[in-house]
């Protein structure tokens, strides 16, 4: 097997196997459908509903991971299109078939359920994943009605399943010229390291390629885009949300104030924002334009860093975490959970799956550079939290929501660049570092707080009866753009496309939770250099907790309240700080 890809053999030995777990689901779907009607009878037949449908839900996550690994690694490969749809198929049955198990449940007093419990002790593991179920009792539809909305939810998820194929299958952009004037392909994977160029020709020539795409394409992607929002609110109006923020929220827990906030603290902060470009404008002596924006302004040449090398100086990095937890990151590196180089017809990008008692994978598109040093950091962030909650918990509570994956990831990276700037002695040097962090904090907290905005904006003019047309999507992003940027920045007139380019943007309401996981990870990682009172033990307990609670609530035992205006604050504070510092150093002082 290829030490740089996956080994998916790990999920299932052989076709065989795929294909007898698929019969198991069917036949498992046969019985649980016997329950219907039947589910709060007594304490026992509850406890036997819920352990038949968590082994369901446990074997078709397996079936989906598998599929669409295989699929995201070929995205032409005929075998796994179709599995990938057998998945898509069997997971809407699943849903239709047990649509009926919510509404029966809700239909009985809580009461009742902590009564089975009392008496059934085995029923104790499901009882916060029973309280979560019963916060949507106001929410959750008469099961008429819930398999309505089941067997239509494969329909509302096509504009999502679209965008993905026009953007990563369907993609195609010109060739640009790199630095030595050699034609070569621009991908959604190299983009990044062409706008890292010290040539600015190279990177205005990148950026004007790129949304010559987009432009091309943006009546098509605006109706996809326009079709998601449409889709949300038919959802969080049918499940009678106050909003499809709300909605959003709700399953985290996460007030609506929590996203508010965050946007509002960081516009009242951009000042530090635009004072970091009016200092890379000073140093590049150039007034900078959108496609500036990523270069490193120290005088030293890119690091080039083979894959090697970048799993030593992300093991030294880590070393606050303990040898434990190194010992199991190198187990994963040694194992085929990596998927390490681009290869043709790959997804784009960077991820991490999870698989229950399997291990998880992590897919990179490793470029050589300290970006892709840090971006194995941080997916290998995600796949050490997967590794520890799958080990320390049972599979319903393995998962853990996306709000608390992405401190995990970023602990990593803020270790990581503190340890390049620490084990150094040259200036230069110092400096990138300092711009590479500032860079990532603008990327992971100001610029997704944009999205954040972008979105607010977007969903709440439809709720609004006012009609959202590409125009509107492109002048409000181009807005956004200016207000971040301008008048530190020339805000290209071409930036206004680049909303559509943004995947995420169908997972809605989600980048938020980049900006407040970065902002945990800094005082988490700050804990972890300073050795807090053993802080390391328990985070290391925080990553081995999965989603056993809620988000807020396992933060809230690391001591951080990231409701607290005073927290979000302290971030920029850092920022501010951090560019001071690199001011200092840049005039010698």
């Amino acid at each position: 097997m290829d030490k740089y890809s996956w080994d998916l053999t790990k999920i299932f030995k052989d076709e065989t196997e795929y294909k007898n777990t698929i019969n198991e689901v069917n036949k498992l779907l046969d019985e649980i459908v016997l329950y219907k009607g039947k589910i709060l009878d007594n304490n026992k037949t509850l406890y036997d509903l819920l352990e038949l449908d968590s082994k369901i839900d446990y074997l078709i996550e397996r079936l989906y991971i598998y599929s669409f690994l295989g699929y995201y690694i070929n995205m032409s490969d005929i075998k796994f299109i179709k599995y990938k749809e057998e998945i898509l198929f069997l997971c809407n049955k699943a849903n239709s078939l047990r649509s009926f198990i919510t509404p029966e449940l809700l239909s009985s007093d809580y009461n009742l359920i902590l009564k089975y419990i009392e008496e059934n002790k085995n029923l104790e593991k499901y009882k916060f994943m029973l309280e979560k179920t019963f916060r949507y009792k106001d929410h959750v539809l008469s099961r008429e009605e819930e398999k309505i909305l089941s067997d239509v939810s494969e329909i509302l998820n096509i504009p999502e399943s679209t965008y993905e194929e026009l953007d990563n299958t369907d993609i195609k952009f010109d060739k640009v010229k790199d630095e030595n004037g050699k034609k070569v392909d621009l991908t959604t994977s190299n983009y990044s390291l062409f706008l890292s160029s010290k040539d600015k020709n190279v990177r205005k020539y990148a950026f004007k390629k790129e949304y010559k795409y987009y432009k091309e394409h943006i009546n098509t992607i605006s109706s996809l885009y326009i079709g998601q929002v449409k889709s949300n609110a038919f959802i969080s109006k049918t499940r009678k949300f106050d909003s499809i923020l709300d909605m959003a929220l709700y399953d985290d827990k996460v007030p609506v104030s929590l996203y508010e906030n965050l946007i509002k603290i960081t516009n009242n902060n951009l000042k530090y924002l635009k004072e970091f470009y009016k200092y890379k404008s000073r140093v590049l002596k150039t007034k900078l334009h959108m496609y500036d924006l990523y270069v490193n302004t120290s005088n030293i040449p890119e690091k080039k860093v083979n894959y090697e090398e970048c799993i030593k100086i992300v093991n030294e990095a880590l070393k606050p975490l303990g040898k434990d937890y190194l010992d199991k990151f190198n187990y994963l590196l040694e194992h085929n959970c990596v998927d390490v180089y681009p290869k043709n017809k790959k997804r784009s990008g960077a991820y991490q799956t999870g698989c229950y008692k399997v291990l998880p994978f992590v897919s990179l598109n490793y470029e050589n550079n300290i970006d892709s040093v840090s971006t194995l950091a941080h997916e290998m962030g995600h796949a050490m939290h997967s590794y520890l909650s799958d080990n320390n918990q049972e599979y319903i509570y393995a998962g853990y929501p996306i709000f608390l994956a992405e401190i995990a990831s970023t602990v990593n990276e803020i270790l990581l660049s503190e340890y390049l700037y620490n084990n150094t002695n040259d200036k230069n040097e110092k400096i990138y570092y300092l711009v590479e962090f500032l860079d990532k904090f603008k990327a992971t907290v100001y610029r997704q707080v944009m999205f954040c905005e972008f979105e607010k904006i977007i969903h709440e003019k439809y709720e609004n009866n006012e009609p959202i047309t590409m125009e509107l999507l492109c002048d409000t992003y181009l807005k956004l753009n200016k207000n971040h940027f301008s008048p530190a920045v020339v805000v290209d007139e071409d930036i206004k496309y680049e909303w559509a380019r943004i995947p995420h943007f169908y997972t809605s309401f989600y980048v938020y939770k980049y900006a407040t996981g970065f902002i945990s990870a800094l005082i988490i990682a700050d804990k972890l250099l300073n050795d807090n009172d053993n802080f390391k033990d328990k985070y290391i307990e925080f990553l081995s907790s999965g989603g056993s609670d809620y988000p807020l609530d396992l933060l809230k035992k690391l001591g951080i309240d990231i409701t607290d205006e005073k927290v979000l604050n302290k971030a920029f504070d850092i920022f501010n700080e951090k560019l001071k510092l690199l001011e200092s150093l840049e005039s010698g002082e």
